[in-house]
């Protein structure tokens, strides 16, 4: 009883005691955190940090989407370095070797594909009039040109546009459009060349030193995962490259078969187009439709339905056995991720949600599947 009146009375002076003062007075209440000014204040200012937040994101957005290409890229190149490691170099020599291999690759499409583009771009806008002209031979598309005038309206436009030779400057936007389109480019292709040769020598640091924050007991665990799932993001890259090599070739021995010019440019072309996700296929046969055209109407509608019906093979037969004896991720996953990815973060989403969903699959039935089986 002694104790607790004691306590009571030392908790009641503590109470009544008075606030500490300083030399510049003393010190107020503290604020009352139940009152409604207090919580709107608190509350609109997370929400106002929230959209500048958002605000900030979404200005640098596009220095983001450089960032995870070069990511992308780094991770993607990284199963070459670690086999040319195995044979005994050093990383940084390792890294030298496939660097100097892409820049070679850059410098030889730029002087074999860029001659042959400008020369048949330009050939294609001469023949362009006379290719609609020659679309009015065939009776079915005659009728709609005379119901509909759709020849008649694409003739006129494309006079309007070609008339005074400056269709690349309108499409572009004018002088200093074209130019702010190249300066763009280059800087953009400068940023993801540096960024993936620092992301691709620091990977092994740069996993070392998430690692270093997961706990002791889990880290051995948590390691083998990641370095799988850097792997599977590997086998994306090169069963992507593997892809294109296949489409290539294909329009190399149809470019070869029909006759048309630089077939081997066509074929770099189709290549490149081929690394894109979705889209790729679709601009790769855009090109070589427009290519064909230049020849003949009829080569065109050939070269179209050819590469076409090789897209369709491709996407239901190749790819979904590519991606699951590689990644082992189905078929179905692969493009329901791919248009997923794509609707979400574009052209970046499409070509991070095939190995986001290896990841995930990975994860699930490493950790979550043995969990649920255990419980």
């Amino acid at each position: 009883m002694a104790i607790s009146g004691r306590v009571k009375k030392v908790s009641k002076q503590a109470d009544t005691a008075p606030l500490p003062t300083s030399e510049f007075g003393t010190l107020g209440a503290p604020i009352n955190r139940a009152h409604p000014f207090y919580f709107g204040f608190i509350a609109t200012f997370g929400a106002l940090t929230a959209i500048l937040l958002m605000r900030a994101l979404a200005s640098v957005s596009q220095i983001f989407v450089l960032i995870l290409i070069a990511l992308f890229l780094a991770t993607g190149l990284n199963p070459a370095v670690e086999a040319l490691r195995g044979k005994k170099l050093s990383r940084a020599m390792a890294v030298t070797i496939i660097f100097t291999s892409v820049i070679a690759f850059v410098i030889f499409f730029a002087f074999v594909v860029a001659p042959p583009v400008v020369t048949q771009g330009t050939q294609l806008i001469n023949r362009a009039p006379q290719l609609l002209n020659d679309l009015t031979n065939y009776e079915a598309i005659n009728k709609l040109n005379e119901q509909f005038g759709l020849i008649d309206t694409l003739q006129a436009k494309l006079k309007s546009v070609t008339s005074d030779g400056t269709l690349l400057v309108t499409t572009f936007g004018g002088v200093l459009g074209v130019g702010k389109t190249i300066l763009s480019g280059f800087f953009s292709f400068l940023t993801v060349l540096v960024l993936t040769l620092y992301f691709i020598t620091s990977l092994p640091q740069a996993i070392d030193l998430g690692l270093s924050l997961v706990p002791a007991s889990r880290r051995d665990r948590v390691g083998r995962l990641t370095h799988a799932i850097i792997a599977r993001v590997g086998s994306f890259v090169g069963s992507q490259v593997i892809i294109a090599i296949m489409a290539a070739v294909f329009v190399l021995i149809l470019s070869i078969i029909l006759g048309l010019p630089s077939p081997f440019a066509i074929a770099m072309i189709v290549f490149v187009c081929g690394l894109i996700p979705l889209i790729g296929h679709f601009i790769g046969s855009s090109i070589v439709t427009i290519i064909a055209l230049t020849q003949s109407v009829p080569l065109g509608l050939i070269a179209f339905v050819a590469y076409v019906f090789y897209v369709q093979i491709e996407n239901y037969v190749v790819t979904p056995r590519i991606m699951k004896k590689t990644m082992s991720v189905p078929g179905a996953v692969t493009i329901i991720a791919a248009l997923i990815g794509s609707s979400l973060l574009g052209l970046v989403g499409g070509l991070l949600a095939v190995p986001v969903a290896a990841a995930i699959i990975l994860i699930l039935d490493e950790v979550v599947i043995p969990r649920a089986k255990s419980s």
